[in-house]
């Protein structure tokens, strides 16, 4: 089995429709794909009615935290999307994606780069927008030549000239959410220090008692020296350790199935879950 636990679509800030990115994974040979928007489930209804047979979509969310000022992202796993508490805060979260881009926007005309937020508006294309959009406005301006060349310090990178803070969940409070929802929390690409700073190990470990499930190792942005410390880390905390793509359409370079996640962790997820089921693929349209 390929089974790749990480990916977006334009319900947030990837460039395929949910039901493009279930076709695209099907075809790509993936046997199940998470799909994981920020802060938003608005792409499952979707996603599924396109489901192909033969693929399995594991509905999902990465949600926005942060720690003592470091952003983090917390992957949610087959949770109940209706759950009210758990509800409200991505709403929280979400509608504050609006005022924060906003004033990215703002930072940027006073650097000098005409950006509108129009522009902005147009490339999140109904999408809960976020810095990947306000990049990718850059990028067509000529400011940068890459979307990730705008996660910098010079520009939308944490503590940057354009970046804004959002209101983000405090990764305990997100970690209690979710397992009263029934859903299953790993810690989206812990040691990714090209994006900022990162949360030390020992607050993993305080994570890991709150229930933490697992921490994403085998992601692009860990080298090889990173993914067997972090290997390291989970067998000694009892975390389990998935693998995904974090695949954002033509927004980044790696593909779909890039990475992928160990069937027996898999189906470990799933027999945690309580709060929602994987899909089968039914040969939608």
């Amino acid at each position: 089995m390929r089974i790749d636990l990480h990916c977006h679509s334009t319900a947030s800030d990837g460039t395929d429709t949910p039901a493009e990115l279930v076709r695209e994974a099907a075809a790509a040979g993936l046997d199940v794909v998470a799909l994981t928007d920020h802060d938003t489930t608005r792409g499952h209804a979707e996603a599924i009615a396109a489901l192909p047979a033969g693929l399995t979509l594991v509905p999902g969310a990465e949600l926005s935290c942060r720690l003592d000022g470091v952003s983090m992202h917390m992957l949610a796993y087959l949770f109940d999307p209706e759950e009210p508490a758990l509800l409200a805060e991505r709403e929280l979260v979400r509608d504050d994606r609006v005022p924060r881009a906003k004033g990215m926007v703002a930072k940027l005309n006073a650097l000098g780069v005409p950006v509108t937020w129009e522009q902005v508006e147009r490339i999140a294309a109904g999408g809960s927008v976020g810095r990947p959009h306000v990049a990718s406005a850059l990028v067509e301006l000529g400011v940068v030549e890459t979307v990730s060349d705008a996660f910098t310090e010079e520009w939308l990178a944490d503590g940057g000239r354009a970046y804004v803070e959002k209101h983000e969940t405090d990764p305990f409070e997100a970690i209690r959410l979710v397992k009263a929802a029934g859903g299953v929390c790993v810690f989206a690409h812990p040691a990714a220090a090209k994006r900022g700073r990162t949360v030390p190990e020992s607050a993993i470990a305080k994570m890991a008692a709150a229930g933490l499930d697992g921490i994403e190792v085998d992601h692009m942005d860990h080298d090889a020296e990173t993914r067997e410390r972090l290997r390291g880390l989970a067998k000694d905390l009892g975390l389990l350790v998935t693998g995904s793509s974090d695949y954002h359409g033509t927004r980044k370079t790696v593909a779909l199935g890039a990475y992928t996640t160990d069937p027996e962790v898999y189906g470990e997820i799933t027999r945690r879950a309580t709060g929602a089921f994987p899909v089968p693929g039914a040969g939608g349209a």
